[in-house]
């Protein structure tokens, strides 16, 4: 089933999220997403950079669907003028994308200052200006273009501030919940508590939201994350109970199980950060039984 007609029906939906490989990676990608194939309504391709080689997002995408995976399309807008974008999306809908998976600004820590206000105004205006474009049927600077995409929109959300989420944030929400956005993604969840708070102080939008939740293995790759994405990301909990466990890979499963059960009381969907460890998802599939 598609991802938005699984939203639209209000199923739990499940997603994950890989790197665009380099070409001789490819294969080896595809083997490990065979091994849950019907069992993901989507899977999301991050851009990535390696000694100066950059994996292709979209021709990757179009690899995925040749192989019976639904692609979801991801990007960023702030370096982005409006005519690269343009060309991105077309691309994307040439190479038969449906799915377009949108972070104004990745990770960020949203506060109130004007500052970020004119960054998410001018990101989100880039997008929308070259969304209502594309959908009518003609380019930013007027040319007509014969396919008129229609993409299922999703918008990156900073979901860890509990109730007490900032006025800019619920601004942020209302003007993509205005552009189309089809469902809200979910910065990383740990606390489910705080999670919740979130979810009720936001639900008067009325938009699917997907949680994101990453597999962690080990505690060091907890630290690393807190080290080098962002500060605090991991709760110190989390990152004590991998290193004491003895059974890493067991306690690894078990933090992602008790994640998602508490995530299909809440929400619409799990996206799942496998960080490098496609191969093992399909265990921890079984132990959340998601499909």
């Amino acid at each position: 089933m598609k991802l938005r007609e699984a939203l639209k029906k209000r199923q739990f939906v499940v997603t994950t999220e890989v790197q665009a490989p380099i070409e001789q990676e490819m294969d080896e990608m595809i083997q490990h997403l065979s091994k849950i194939r019907g069992r993901v309504e989507g899977v999301s391709l991050s851009e990535t950079e390696f000694q100066g080689i950059v994996g292709d997002t979209i021709k990757t995408c179009e690899v995925l669907k040749q192989n019976r995976f639904e692609s979801i399309y991801q990007t960023t807008t702030r370096e982005k003028s409006r005519i690269q974008l343009q060309k991105d999306l077309m691309a994307a809908n040439q190479a038969g994308i449906d799915n377009l998976l949108v972070f104004t600004e990745d990770y960020r820590i949203t506060g109130d200052s004007l500052q970020e206000m004119m960054f998410f105004h001018v990101d989100a205006g880039k997008l929308q200006s070259v969304l209502e474009h594309i959908k009518e049927g003609r380019t930013v600077d007027g040319q007509e273009i014969e396919a008129k995409p229609d993409f299922l929109l999703g918008s990156g959300v900073e979901s860890k501030w509990g109730k007490d989420v900032p006025d800019l944030e619920l601004r942020e929400m209302e003007e993509m919940t205005k552009m189309g956005t089809g469902y809200f993604l979910s910065t990383p969840v740990f606390d489910l508590e705080s999670f919740e708070k979130f979810l009720k102080h936001t639900n008067t939008f009325g938009v699917p939201v997907i949680a994101e939740v990453l597999i962690l293995r080990t505690a060091g790759m907890a630290r690393f994350l807190n080290r080098h994405l962002k500060s605090g990301l991991v709760p110190e909990w989390v990152i004590q109970k991998l290193a004491m466990a003895q059974d890493k890979e067991q306690a690894s499963i078990e933090l992602f199980a008790d994640t998602v059960k508490g995530l299909k009381q809440l929400c619409d969907g799990v996206h799942i950060i496998t960080i490098g460890g496609e191969e093992k998802l399909r265990h921890y599939l079984d132990a959340a039984k998601l499909k």
